[in-house]
Order: structure tokens, then sequence, then C-alpha cells
């Protein structure tokens, strides 16, 4: 992973904490990473945590530093991975709507993209969830299932987060693939 560059995108899930551990072990692999987070995913996780581990300002502003800060990320990233991505970006995606950096940022990025879903399980066994996350999977985009396990609510089942070691072994795959290794 040695002088790839990649978007780590974080959305607004409790999951967000889990994403930390797997930047700091992209970071450590040699990568550079950059973090945009949604402004939900601020109220669990600082920005500044971010901003530690990678050595680089959190991207959270549609419209902050540069004159297009999507584009730039868009045309800077090797890939993207949006971890945790809970159901709100997931249909963001699956339909085309921008209207934080994130979600304009997925529609501008034409590399490979990995969403890795985190949720209450009857929010992802919901048929609304389950179309989205179809039509991703047409689109090309690749989803790291989420785990079966205990989750922060409470219930008991699908819905929890791949552990940071699976993501991180995803985006090695992908940058292989990409790389024709």
């Amino acid at each position: 992973m040695n002088g790839r560059e990649l978007v780590v995108g974080v959305t607004g899930g409790i999951a967000a904490y889990k994403t930390a551990a797997l930047v700091s072990r992209l970071v450590q692999a040699g990568a550079g990473v950059s973090v945009v987070m949604t402004r939900s995913a601020t109220k669990l996780v600082g920005p500044k945590t971010f901003e530690a581990l990678t050595g680089r300002p959190v991207g959270i502003k549609t419209f902050g530093p540069g004159a297009h800060p999507h584009i730039e990320l868009a045309e800077r990233a090797e890939v993207l991975c949006i971890a945790p991505a809970t159901a709100n970006i997931l249909a963001k995606a699956a339909w085309g709507l921008a209207d934080d950096l994130l979600s304009t940022l997925v529609l501008a990025f034409d590399g490979p993209v990995l969403m890795v879903p985190a949720m209450n399980t009857r929010m992802w066994q919901k048929p609304a969830v389950q179309r989205n996350v179809r039509q991703l999977a047409a689109d090309g985009v690749e989803l790291i299932e989420p785990e079966d396990g205990y989750l922060s609510c409470g219930a008991h089942g699908p819905g929890r987060m791949a552990s940071p070691e699976t993501i991180f072994e995803a985006i090695a795959r992908t940058l292989a693939t990409a790389k024709g290794e």
C-alpha cells in the first residue's frame, strides 16, 4: 500500500469508531489517506481523531478549501471506501443524490468504490435498503457485507460493520487488482 492514495468516507453510524482503527492500519501500511466525514459522523467521532491519524485535514463541507474539493479528492484517490455506510448513504449513492461532500464525491469518483454497511438488523433487512444494495452492486460498487453479531442497540443479527482487518484486506485486494498485481 506504500504510496497509494485512498479516500475513506465516514458516515453517522455508531460503528464510525471502528473506522479510526482502519485508517490507522492503512496509514501504517504506507497509504496516503484522506478522510471525508458527514456532519452526522462528526457527532460520533471527532474530525481531530482522523486528522491526527492521517496528518491531513478532514473534509466535511461541500464548499470547503479549494475550488472543488469533491473533484480534487476524486482525482487524487485510487479507491473510495465508505465505512460505515449507513442506510442514508446507500440510498443517496443508489439514486445519485448529492447533498454533502461525501455524496458529491461518490458521484465525482470514477475508481473502485467499496461500501461497508452498518445498521440495525431491521434496517438492514428492509426491502428498500436491500433494493439499494442490489442497485449499488449492479452499478459496480463492492459491498462488504455486514456481520452477524451483537449491535450497539442491543439487538443481535446482521448489521454489524465488518472488522477493520476485513475492510483493510478488501482494500488491499482492490488496489492489487487496479495495479494488475
